[in-house]
């Protein structure tokens, strides 16, 4: 009977227009799959945002893993969808076709095994992500020291949410914020950006009943123009977080300015390893080219100025089998989640 009104309130809003942005890529792909879109009211838009690692990473990233390819010294180890992220000229595709070592795992851990037993180079990972995946990162740091392996590097890529939300909070009436994030983080930097901003937050699990009913208390919200943070996840989100994920990525990593993709600058929304741990660095800090392939609207996309439906590429020039942006590289991207709906 819950989730019949549930339903029932969200098909027949009929007030003011709101926009609501998931900010989790994971969230992004559920609510499709969920068909969630066809329960809501034409009143109702949800938008995505820069939920996305390597949606919001940009080319200069992509440049500088490039550069450090063509040294025969280096190996290059990545996750398989940033094979495809364009740099401002080229891709690691194209680099390994012209030569270079570059490898995809499944695990960071896996680069860990292959410089163990090949000292002779200097084994270099593609590490992107957000909160959720910087814990994975240090634990690598920490295995890398307890075995001795010191043939490693991270050439990080790494965001934190809070400054980027805040950012792109303009024009948005409520955020559905990121669970995996919020599950390592805690309640509080939600709690803190709603009463900044002045807007309602629902942290949100991802079934499909959880999405709903995360949906429904943040329309009630913004349809009272009501600020706050909500926590409907609370079987895996707490207060305080992971303390043992904190404490490690504290030991690690320290906050410092970072260049997203279409947002430009945001000061201290990036993690970067201790200058205790620069050794394991592989030139992380100062990247910041943010070229966009001709007629690509990614950065109009990750911010929820458009739709993927608005990109003039979208399903023509750019599809999920010959992808042209990030946006549709990435598994989590907002228009490969689309283009597969």
């Amino acid at each position: 009977m819950e989730s019949e009104h549930t339903i029932e309130y969200l098909k027949n809003y009929n007030g003011r227009e709101i926009r609501l942005m998931e900010v989790c890529g994971t969230h992004s792909a559920e609510i499709r799959r969920n068909g969630i879109p066809s329960m809501l009211s034409d009143r109702i838009h949800m938008i995505t945002g820069p939920g996305c690692p390597v949606c919001v990473t940009v080319s200069g990233y992509i440049d500088r893993l490039i550069e450090l390819s063509r040294d025969s010294r280096n190996v290059i180890v990545s996750f398989g969808d940033m094979l495809r992220v364009p740099g401002s000229c080229s891709d690691l595709i194209h680099a390994k076709a012209e030569g270079a070592d570059i490898r995809y795992v499944y695990s960071p851990f896996d680069m860990l095994g292959m410089a163990a037993e090949d000292r002779e180079h200097i084994y270099i990972f593609a590490a992107v992500g957000f909160e959720t995946t910087a814990p994975v990162y240090a634990a690598l740091i920490s295995e890398a020291l307890e075995q001795g392996v010191e043939n490693i590097r991270l050439l990080t890529s790494l965001k934190t949410m809070p400054g980027a939300i805040e950012r792109i909070a303009d024009g948005v009436d409520g955020f559905l914020a990121p669970g995996h994030v919020a599950v390592i983080t805690g309640t509080g930097d939600y709690e803190a950006l709603a009463s900044k901003l002045g807007l309602p937050f629902v942290i949100s699990g991802f079934r499909g009943k959880e999405l709903l009913s995360s949906i429904y208390a943040l329309t009630r919200m913004a349809e009272r123009s009501e600020a706050g943070c909500m926590n409907l996840y609370p079987q895996a989100v707490v207060k305080e977080g992971n303390p043992s994920a904190r404490n490690a990525v504290k030991k690690f990593f320290e906050a410092g300015d970072a260049v997203w993709r279409g947002m430009g600058m945001i000061p201290a929304s990036g993690m970067y390893l201790t200058e205790e741990y620069q050794k394991y660095d592989a030139g992380s800090r100062g990247i910041a080219g943010d070229a966009e392939i001709s007629g690509c609207k990614c950065a109009q996309v990750i911010t929820g100025k458009l739709t993927p439906g608005e990109c003039p590429m979208f399903g023509k020039a750019c599809t999920a089998e010959h992808p042209v942006g990030v946006c549709m590289v990435s598994q989590e991207g907002a228009c490969f989640i689309m283009s597969s709906g």
